[in-house]
């Protein structure tokens, strides 16, 4: 049976379809034809309004950021609407060098439920969205290199294996709760209601209207939100004269936190048996 490569996705800032995108352009080549019009970016909110379905034809490599160690709350009405109808899935997850807790066997969880065969599974490292030093530039050559290899390794399960196996992942059920930083004294910060600010730098360039995934900061007035700020660092690491920014103190207290408790390098974690 010939496979159509496809891919679905929601990444910010780049990073999750840098992974998603590179496994696939390698089945593409692994598989020995063209996958065209097979790419669904789901990013931006009127993409989350449509209807997706496929079929027992498709391989689809699925892509989310972690949040708080779970898959995004913002993009779970769109992902239960995806229809399966048997093809095969590769859940992607992408953190940013602290942890992705449970946030790919959700995922998992997920698409068994819209009717996927699971088949493999990966979590990966991304630039932290609130940093530009935790996992900097990452995914990096040595994370594209183990894209590159688990492609082969999907491959290679898929046409030796008769009847291609499910897999198990790391993570908890029920899921842990959403991640929520602490203070020095130990008490929880909720930082879900922090938005950017904008300073007097900005030249009006319209760049952080077109590159807010919740479109939420007003076209007119690109200083005010007319609706909910996920944290995406898009409007931050995408402005061309660095006018957005965060002034919250728990919002920096938190970011500072994972700074620099979190520098050590983290691997990918690859899931296909």
């Amino acid at each position: 049976m010939k496979r159509k490569i496809n891919t679905l996705y929601f990444s910010a800032t780049g990073t999750t379809q840098r992974i998603v995108l590179g496994i696939a352009q390698e089945l593409v080549q692994l598989f020995g034809f063209e996958a065209k019009d097979k790419t669904f970016n789901f990013t931006w909110p009127e993409f989350r309004a449509c209807d997706i379905s496929y079929t027992e034809d498709d391989l689809v490599i699925v892509g989310v950021p972690v949040y708080a160690g779970r898959v995004p709350n913002v993009l779970l009405d769109f992902l239960n609407t995806v229809k399966g109808n048997g093809a095969l899935a590769v859940p992607v997850v992408v953190y940013g060098n602290r942890n992705y807790d449970d946030a790919l066997i959700e995922l998992k969880d997920i698409l068994e439920e819209d009717g996927f065969k699971v088949i493999a599974g990966g979590a990966f490292i991304g630039e932290h969205a609130f940093s530009e030093t935790l996992a900097q530039n990452r995914p990096d050559e040595k994370d594209m290199a183990i894209v590159r290899g688990f492609a082969h390794q999907i491959y290679s399960k898929i046409i030796t294996q008769k009847k291609l196996s499910s897999i198990y992942v790391k993570g908890n059920k029920p899921y842990r709760k959403y991640y929520m930083p602490k203070d020095k004294e130990d008490n929880s910060v909720d930082i879900r209601k922090v938005t950017p600010k904008t300073n007097d730098s900005c030249i009006d360039c319209k760049l952080c209207v077109n590159v807010c995934p919740m479109g939420s900061i007003d076209h007119d007035n690109v200083a005010k939100l007319n609706g909910i700020c996920i944290k995406c660092g898009a409007c931050i690491k995408n402005c061309p004269v660095d006018a957005k920014y965060y002034d919250d103190p728990g919002y920096l207290e938190h970011k500072l936190e994972l700074e620099i408790n979190f520098t050590e390098r983290r691997e990918p974690e690859l899931f296909m048996e």
